[in-house]
């Protein structure tokens, strides 16, 4: 590998504050490995004016201060643009919108190319791949939206979640993005959450999960190919090398992971459980009385992250000696070409 496409992790920046904003929890799609849970995120959907409170009570001048807004789908949120304007009027140096690619609502016409980043989930190269995990035609539609995005001069960008599903063809996706004209690549791990929390019991459903050689031998390389072809890639550590340090966002960084009914997580891990640690209430941010991801963070354990422990377990493998084969870093922790 080359100096210049040689892979680095970014360190978390303590003067970074990331605001992921769920607007709502309604989506037209259901993905197989959808992590809403509307049982602990409620399922109303924020008004314009609680959107426009939410974002400056996150907000902090001195810091670099970025948002992503989510759902459900976001598009589907008439007042969308209207969220992003506020966003940027407000301050928020970066402002993302993460959608399944259908585009509702006429968005790129309602919004300027340089007010927000367009970033689209796309599970496979073709459809034949992406379609049975997202929905029928999404494959046709994502794409087509994503390149009047590009025509339109918008900043784009993909995530594709790394499955048992769709591993076997990452490796196809680098001359995809190429050729629709997309300069950023996300490539994500599924994790046990929402949907795909409950197929790991469900028979005959597969197991999502995908095992660390897998990981290895298969995300970096497409990295390293998608970087060659200009791209800018960022995925997850995931497994930590032998002589690094473990490091927990939840006590370094600022990640602020925000619903609709008003809790607010700074680890997506516990989003399936009642250990948010704090809720907005009254337009002020409250700390989450009772146990909370916060009390789990300082435990510090030889597999690495302790919620990774807890939530999903089979997720690591042992010696026979009993020590951790591999450690599981921090799921915020990314590494960039």
């Amino acid at each position: 590998m080359s100096t210049q496409l040689k892979a680095r992790t970014l360190a978390f920046q303590p003067n970074e504050r990331n605001i992921f904003l769920h607007l709502l929890t309604a989506c037209n799609l259901s993905c197989r490995h959808c992590y809403i849970n509307t049982k602990q995120h409620g399922s109303n959907t924020l008004d314009i004016a609680t959107i426009t409170d939410w974002l400056k009570l996150f907000y902090r001048k001195n810091s670099q201060s970025n948002v992503i807004f989510l759902g459900g789908e976001p598009t589907l949120h008439p007042d969308l643009p209207a969220a992003v304007k506020s966003a940027k009027k407000i301050g928020y140096q970066t402002i993302t919108i993460d959608t399944n690619g259908f585009l509702h609502n006429d968005l790129l016409s309602k919004i300027d190319s340089d007010d927000a980043v367009i970033s689209f989930s796309l599970d496979g190269p073709r459809a034949e791949i992406n379609d049975p995990i997202r929905g029928e035609n999404v494959f046709a539609t994502c794409t087509e939206n994503l390149q009047k995005a590009v025509a339109a001069g918008f900043e784009t960008s993909v995530i594709y979640t790394v499955s048992s599903l769709n591993i076997n063809h990452l490796k196809d996706m680098p001359a995809l993005l190429h050729k629709l004209g997309c300069r950023h690549f996300f490539i994500q791990v599924i994790g046990l959450r929402g949907k795909s929390a409950t197929t790991q019991t469900a028979s005959p459903s597969p197991n999502l999960q995908i095992t660390h050689e897998q990981w290895i031998e298969t995300v970096p390389a497409v990295a390293e190919h998608a970087a060659a072809l200009g791209m800018h890639v960022i995925y997850p550590k995931v497994f930590l090398d032998p002589d690094e340090i473990f490091q927990c966002a939840g006590t370094v960084a600022e990640n602020f992971f925000i619903f609709p009914n008003g809790r607010v997580y700074t680890c997506p891990l516990c989003e399936d459980f009642p250990l948010h640690s704090y809720e907005i209430r009254n337009n002020k941010l409250t700390l989450h009385e009772g146990i909370t991801e916060k009390n789990l963070f300082s435990l510090s354990i030889p597999e690495g992250c302790v919620i990774n422990k807890l939530l999903q377990p089979g997720s690591i493998d042992y010696l026979p000696d009993g020590s951790a084969r591999h450690r599981i870093s921090c799921c915020l922790l990314k590494q960039e070409i």
